[in-house]
């Protein structure tokens, strides 16, 4: 497609994300505005690891009790406290402009504080046993799956979909526009928004979160009133879900065996849950 057919399609996507509804929030605050992508319905969820977390105590502690240690805890510490390291992602960066403002590419450490166990801590004697009834858990959930063809199909595939996107000409094309706009502020010129949201310079810390300093809110500020004004991510999104939609037509058969492994793995908590006396658990 030469330049004036792909600035034609851009506008054509762009007026479209433009075209607003009562169910379209006027500004974008979060990611979760812009509403369901196709490949959405086929991932692991955060209710997912929360049950999948209560399945798995339930099952290691009833393991353990049969291997000796019938106190063991549902949260238990490790013998020494291990080093923690979080790790950052985000689909598009800050778009909150009073989080931008006032904590900059990070959160408030108070809303968001590092989860930590709460249980007493493990013997060295149930350390010892612990693996065997960790990795007896994880088999038990994971009963009837193809782990190595099924499982999470869509979150492996959304490495390569995401590529895709970011080639794209329309994308390439917002992200060059919104870059020039925060250049055109004093800050620097990022080659993506992820690339601000990411910057070294914010020296994020071992819990993922950044040291909020002035230059890094203004930054922050500056990117997202520049996406506001060109609506870069309500742009991106509507890409990133056209390539999402034509990769599950694409490979329509994996994706449906992806999906049924999830379900699979869902039946299973919910098994533990109710055989364990936790099936009202979330």
């Amino acid at each position: 497609m030469g330049w004036r057919g792909w600035r034609l399609g851009f506008v054509a996507v762009l007026a479209a994300v433009c075209v607003s509804g009562p169910e379209r929030p006027e500004a974008i605050r979060a990611a979760s505005d812009l509403g369901p992508l196709p490949a959405d319905r086929y991932a692991y969820t955060s209710q997912d690891y929360q049950r999948s977390h209560q399945a798995s105590a339930l099952l290691i502690r009833q393991c353990m009790a049969d291997r000796g240690h019938p106190d063991f805890p549902l949260d238990p510490r490790y013998p020494s406290d291990p080093v923690v390291g979080t790790a950052v992602s985000t689909d598009y960066g800050v778009l909150d402009p009073d989080t931008a403002r006032r904590w900059g590419y990070g959160w408030d450490p108070a809303q968001h504080p590092v989860p930590r166990p709460k249980g007493r801590r493990m013997t060295s004697a149930e350390y010892a046993d612990w693996p065997t009834c960790n990795a007896d858990a994880t088999r038990r959930l994971m009963r009837g799956i193809d782990v190595t063809r099924d499982w999470l199909y869509a979150g492996r595939r959304a490495a390569e979909v995401d590529k895709a996107v970011q080639r794209d000409p329309r994308v390439r094309e917002a992200w060059d526009v919104w870059s020039r706009c925060v250049a055109a502020q004093g800050f620097a010129r990022y080659s993506d928004p992820t690339a601000a949201y990411t910057d070294d310079a914010w020296q994020r810390g071992s819990d993922g979160n950044t040291r909020h300093s002035q230059r890094e809110r203004a930054t922050a500020v500056a990117d997202v009133t520049c996406k506001r004004r060109h609506r870069t991510v309500e742009l991106w999104h509507a890409v990133r879900a056209r390539k999402q939609s034509a990769d599950i037509t694409r490979h329509r058969d994996r994706y449906a065996a992806g999906l049924q492994a999830l379900r699979t793995y869902r039946a299973n908590i919910a098994e533990a849950l109710r055989k364990l006396g936790q099936g009202a658990a979330v």
